[in-house]
């Protein structure tokens, strides 16, 4: 093997070479960059012609003499060698696929020296036909731990988000962190514990109110998030109470004449003063500004409105005397009117029926499901100990179907299943009448998820029934913005849900906890007291189920009405009577 130089354009294609598939466009410029810059580190590898030839035959490096030629160098570096028997093609073959590119660790590794040696990163650049931003993002290997760095350097490299959080803790905090998430020999390391260990909660300048002269003021330290994308401001800090400081005093002294500084709350929507009306249109003069910080730490604005204070009697008589009607104050609409309530009534039993008939129920459930049943609102059982044994004609048909020929109770489990369905679809309802099962109704509809079986109430008769704010609460979630007028904004969220379901969280089955708590206790106290203290709680219309319209008729004239249903001749073997 011998060093010679030779004009690029004497070489010889090897029509033998291994490579014939064309680099890419890409690739090609970052080489051309490279040759350019600091020419052609390796040589190619060239042999003599056969038979005698003067010529030069490329065994490897055809896209390093190509792209040499495209630079305008006149003469290049190589390295002729003796030609093998198989015209190179061996060398060739074993040349491409036993090269292999340098890791992160060796790469960050060689760039290091190239700094020491009087390199700027820059230049590092240019010569690698990198981003200067892919040099700043290697070197943040110095800040990673030696012990994980070795570990790195095997091939098991974390991810850059990962490497990012790694390289931004002390290295005392990566030290104990490594000591309790090191892997063990030939395992890989849980890169995704390591960084979740180290993580640290980000504040990011660019939703900062404040200046620089805050930042300096709370010994804020902006630092840049290398792996963001280059064209945003990335810097942020870690220093979270600052951050917030900063905030606060921002706002302390930007706040409008008629404003206020408010919490959050648990949703992260601000604490407005009691009574406070929120505006989501355009402010009048009269509304007042809130200011508050949102979970990531920006300042938000929110608009509100303080209802007109009361007048005295004496001025309100005053007003009387002299005509005017200011003093009156309009009583709030409710969220939902009384036909809205209606329809959440039929929508809830609708559902809830679909669900008994077609939901899966395990057997436990079901059983489960007709014990509450009966003890409904709408439901009766009397007593056959005391002498009184009435049936429903509409339960007895489903009970029926449960004996054999010979009017032995002998069913099998499917019609068991099928019966107990139909019993609970006729003993279950939501409606606002004598029918409402109460609070039982709600407990099985959410056990047995009749909630996915409502319908888009997203349409003109429902959100109709809705008050404004109600009306306005349900944009949220979607790309709506409360209009000025309720009916603009009523018939934008009816264009919106044509193409989605929206179901009215006060339409949902499951019960307020304080409800069913109420409902838990009362069985309680019906369950440790004597028969009479029993009978006394079960007169009360509402003691199994929420006041809101139940509806129940009096003992008595249920009483009537079974005595005259089994006057007609009904069987009577099951002692339950539905209204």
């Amino acid at each position: 093997m011998r060093h010679m130089k030779i004009d690029p354009r004497a070489l010889k294609d090897n029509p033998d070479n291994t490579r014939q598939t064309k680099s890419s466009p890409q690739g090609d410029a970052l080489l051309l960059a490279t040759i350019k810059a600091v020419g052609i580190i390796q040589p190619p590898v060239v042999f003599a012609e056969p038979d005698g030839g003067n010529g030069y035959i490329i065994e490897a490096g055809h896209r390093r003499r190509r792209l040499a030629v495209a630079a305008g160098l006149e003469e290049i570096d190589v390295l002729v060698v003796d030609a093998a028997d198989d015209n190179g093609a061996m060398r060739s073959m074993v040349e491409n696929i036993a090269r292999e590119p340098l890791n992160p660790i060796d790469q960050w590794r060689g760039i290091e020296r190239l700094v020491a040696l009087g390199w700027t990163e820059e230049a590092i650049a240019v010569a690698l036909t990198l981003p200067v931003r892919q040099i700043r993002k290697l070197r943040l290997l110095a800040n990673v731990l030696p012990a994980m760095l070795d570990h790195m350097a095997k091939g098991d490299m974390p991810s850059e988000p990962q490497l990012r959080t790694i390289a931004a803790a002390s290295l005392d905090e990566q030290k104990e962190v490594w000591k309790a998430h090191k892997p063990k020999k030939g395992d890989t390391a849980s890169w995704w514990s390591v960084a979740n260990a180290l993580t640290k909660k980000r504040m990011y300048a660019k939703d900062a109110s404040f200046g620089d002269d805050l930042a300096q003021a709370y010994g804020i330290e902006w630092v840049e998030d290398l792996f963001a994308p280059a064209d945003e401001d990335s810097r942020y800090t870690t220093n979270v109470e600052a951050y917030l400081g900063a905030q606060q005093e921002w706002m302390t002294s930007n706040l409008p004449k008629k404003g206020a500084i408010v919490e959050v709350n648990n949703w992260g929507q601000p604490e407005l003063p009691k009574k406070a009306e929120r505006v989501y249109g355009k402010p009048g003069k009269g509304d007042s500004t809130a200011l508050y910080l949102d979970r990531e730490g920006k300042v938000q604005t929110a608009h509100f409105r303080l209802p007109e204070a009361k007048k005295t009697k004496s001025s309100a008589a005053d007003d009387v005397g002299n005509g005017s009607d200011d003093g009156i104050i309009a009583k709030p609409r409710a969220d939902v009117t009384q036909k809205g309530q209606d329809m959440i009534g039929d929508f809830r039993t609708d559902a809830l029926h679909e669900a008994l008939g077609r939901a899966p129920i395990e057997d436990d459930m079901l059983m489960a499901l007709l014990v509450i049943g009966f003890a409904g609102l709408n439901v009766r059982v009397d007593s056959g100990t005391a002498g009184s044994i009435l049936g429903s004609k509409r339960l007895t048909r489903h009970a029926v179907h449960l004996f054999d020929q010979d009017g032995r109770l002998a069913a099998d489990m499917d019609s068991l299943r099928v019966a107990a369905r139909s019993v609970l679809i006729e003993v279950f309802s939501c409606r606002r009448n004598m029918s409402n099962s109460g609070i039982v109704s709600r407990i099985a509809g959410s056990a047995i998820g009749a909630d996915t079986f409502l319908p888009n109430m997203g349409t003109e008769d429902f959100l109709a029934c809705l008050s404004r704010t109600a009306l306005e609460a349900s944009c949220e979630g979607t790309s709506i913005v409360p209009r000025p007028k309720v009916r603009e904004t009523r018939a934008a969220l009816v264009e919106q849900f044509r193409q989605e379901r929206f179901v009215h969280p006060s339409a949902l089955f499951a019960p307020v906890d304080t409800e069913l708590a109420d409902w838990i206790k009362r069985g309680e106290v019906i369950e440790g007291d004597d028969a009479d203290a029993a009978e006394s709680v079960e007169a009360d219309p509402h003691y199994l189920g929420p006041t809101e319209d139940s509806g129940a008729a009096d003992p008595t004239e249920l009483a009537d009405a079974e005595a005259t249903e089994n006057s007609e001749g009904e069987d009577t073997a099951f002692g339950i009577a539905a209204e």
